[in-house]
C-alpha cells in the first residue's frame, strides 16, 4: 500500500493519495483544485487515479474532487450522511456509514463522525496484504494532532444559529463511540496542521495515533470522566475568528465547484494596456511584494497579496469573486512565479487572472501612509483598527482600538466610520498591509501603524522605562 500526504503550507491543508501497487490503482482524498500534483504522484508510482473523495463539505478551501474526477475519469465519492440539509448538489456516489471502497487488497471504510459538520466522514483503512484489521484513519477535520475540528464554523461562516452546541455534542459522541473504540495502534492522519483556522490548537506533526491522542490530547480527561458539559465548554472557548470567505467555500463546495479544465499559461501583459484598464477600473492590480517594499510605493488602487506561504488566505481576504468581477493582474518576476500564485488563488475560487507584469513602470503610483507609534497619541483618528484575531486582541492591544480581523474586514464595513482617517495595525505589519490595501481600494483613508502592535509595544515599554528612571 502507498499512503502519501500532500500538504499545502498556504492553507495548512493535507490531502492524501492511497494506492495499491499490485493493482496500480489510487484514491485521492480531499484534493485541492490545482490537481497536477496528484496526477504527477500517481504517474511516478505507475498508478491510475480511479477514485476521488472528500471527508466533508469544506469551509477553508475549494474542493478539487470534481476537477480531479473530470480530468482522470475517476469515480467521485461524497458523504451521503448528515440529513437533507447537508446533501451535495452534484452527481457523485454517496457514502454512508460503513460503506467501503476497494482498491485491490486495500479497503477504505467510511465512518460517520459528525461534529465539525453533520455529514463528516472519516476513512478507516485496512491494508489487506499485511493485516485483516484497520491500521490507518484519515480523520479529516474530526481529530487533529492534539486538537479537534471546531463545531462553530456553521454559526460563524455558514449562517447557522447556535449549531455549535449540537455540533459539540456530536463531537463528544463521535469520539466516545467511534474514535476511542479503535485500537491504540491505529495511525491518525488529519486534514489540517498548525496554522489552520479549523481548530484552535492544532499540532504541527503530520500524524498521530489513537493511543497517543487518548492519553495526551486536551480532550482525553473529559472523555475519560464522561464530562460532556466540561468538554463542550472547553471546546467552544477561545476559538479563533472564522474568515468570512468560509461561507462562500461552504456554498460552492456543497453545490459543486466549477470545473476549470486545463488552464492555459498566463500571458505577460503590456504596461500601457494595464494602465488603460486600471483607468477604466476593469482590472484589479495585485502587488505581490512584501509589505516593506509596498510601503516604498505601489500601484494606485492595488491590493497587496504577498506571494509565498499565505497567498490563498490573503487573496480570499481581499478578493470576493462573487462581487469583484474584475480579473486580476499579478506583479511577478516571471511566468512561473505568476502561474504558481494563480495555483494558490484557485484553491479559494479566485479563478479570473488576466495575466502578469514584471514591473510597475508606467502605472499610476502612490505611497501608502504610515504613522509611527510615538505619533499616535496626538493623531486625530476616527478609529484605531486592530485587524488581528480576537484572541490576539484579548491578549493585549492598543487602548481604545476596535478589533475586526483581516479575514472578516471587507464583509463587515458597517463597523467602520464613514468619514475620517483609520489607523490600522496587526502584530508585525504583514496582515495589516493586506487589509489596509483593500480598505484603500474601497475608498477609505487608511494610515498604517509602522511596526504594528509589536512596534507600539516596544515603544510603550521604552517610554515606561524612561519614565521610571
Amino acid at each position: 500500500m502507498l499512503l502519501e500526504r500532500i500538504y499545502d503550507e498556504d492553507l495548512s491543508q493535507a490531502s492524501y493519495l492511497i494506492g495499491c501497487q499490485a493493482k496500480g490503482e489510487a484514491l485521492v482524498v480531499d484534493p485541492r483544485r490545482d490537481i497536477a500534483v496528484y496526477q504527477a504522484l500517481a504517474a511516478a508510482n505507475g498508478m491510475k487515479i480511479v477514485a476521488v473523495t472528500e471527508t466533508h463539505i469544506h469551509a477553508d478551501f475549494l474542493s478539487g474532487t470534481r476537477e480531479l474526477a473530470a480530468a482522470t475519469g475517476a469515480t467521485a465519492y461524497v458523504s451521503g450522511e448528515g440529513g437533507v440539509d447537508w446533501q451535495y448538489g452534484f452527481a457523485a456516489e454517496r457514502l454512508s456509514d460503513n460503506d467501503e471502497i476497494i482498491l485491490g487488497n486495500i479497503t477504505i471504510k467510511a465512518v460517520h463522525t459528525p461534529g465539525h459538520t453533520p455529514e463528516h466522514l472519516s476513512l478507516l483503512i485496512t491494508d489487506g496484504a499485511f493485516a485483516d484489521t484497520p491500521g490507518y484513519l484519515l480523520s479529516g477535520d474530526f481529530v487533529f494532532a492534539g486538537d479537534l475540528g471546531r463545531p462553530d464554523l456553521l454559526d460563524e461562516a455558514a449562517g447557522g444559529m447556535d449549531t455549535r452546541f449540537a455540533g459539540a455534542k456530536q463531537l463528544f459522541t463521535s469520539l466516545r463511540d467511534k474514535f476511542l473504540t479503535l485500537p491504540d495502534h491505529v495511525q491518525v492522519h488529519p486534514g489540517h496542521g498548525a496554522g489552520s483556522a479549523c481548530g484552535k490548537a492544532l499540532g504541527a506533526i503530520p500524524s498521530s495515533t489513537v493511543g497517543y491522542e487518548r492519553l495526551y490530547a486536551w480532550w482525553g480527561p473529559y472523555l475519560a470522566a464522561n464530562d460532556e458539559e466540561g468538554f463542550i465548554n472547553e471546546l467552544l472557548n477561545g476559538q479563533p475568528d472564522a474568515h468570512a470567505y468560509f461561507g462562500r467555500m461552504k456554498r460552492e463546495n456543497r453545490q459543486g465547484p466549477a470545473v476549470m479544465g486545463e488552464r492555459a499559461p498566463l500571458e505577460e501583459l503590456q504596461s500601457a494596456d494595464v494602465a488603460r484598464d486600471l483607468a477604466s477600473d476593469t482590472v484589479t492590480f495585485v502587488d505581490t511584494r512584501a509589505n516593506t517594499e509596498v510601503h516604498q510605493g505601489t500601484v494606485t488602487g492595488s491590493v497587496n497579496i504577498p506571494a509565498g506561504k499565505s497567498t490563498a488566505s490573503f487573496g480570499a481576504w481581499v478578493v470576493d469573486p462573487e462581487k469583484d468581477k474584475n480579473p486580476l493582474v499579478l506583479l511577478a518576476p516571471d511566468r512561473a512565479s505568476a502561474q504558481q500564485m494563480w495555483d494558490h488563488l484557485v484553491r479559494v475560487g479566485i479563478d479570473q487572472v488576466a495575466g502578469y507584469l514584471t514591473s510597475t513602470e508606467g502605472l499610476p503610483a502612490s505611497t501608502p501612509k504610515l504613522i509611527r507609534p510615538e505619533e499616535l497619541e496626538g493623531f486625530d483618528a476616527a478609529m484605531v483598527l486592530d485587524v488581528r484575531n480576537r484572541t490576539e486582541h484579548a491578549a493585549g492591544h492598543i487602548p481604545g482600538s476596535h478589533q475586526l480581523s483581516g479575514g472578516r474586514l471587507m464583509w463587515h464595513l458597517e463597523e467602520l466610520p464613514t468619514a475620517g482617517t483609520i489607523v490600522s495595525y496587526c502584530q508585525s505589519g504583514v496582515r495589516n498591509s493586506v487589509a489596509a490595501s483593500a480598505l484603500r481600494r474601497a475608498g477609505y483613508d487608511v494610515v498604517e501603524l509602522h511596526g504594528s502592535y509589536t512596534g507600539w509595544a516596544a515603544w510603550q515599554q521604552s517610554r515606561d522605562t524612561l519614565s521610571s528612571n
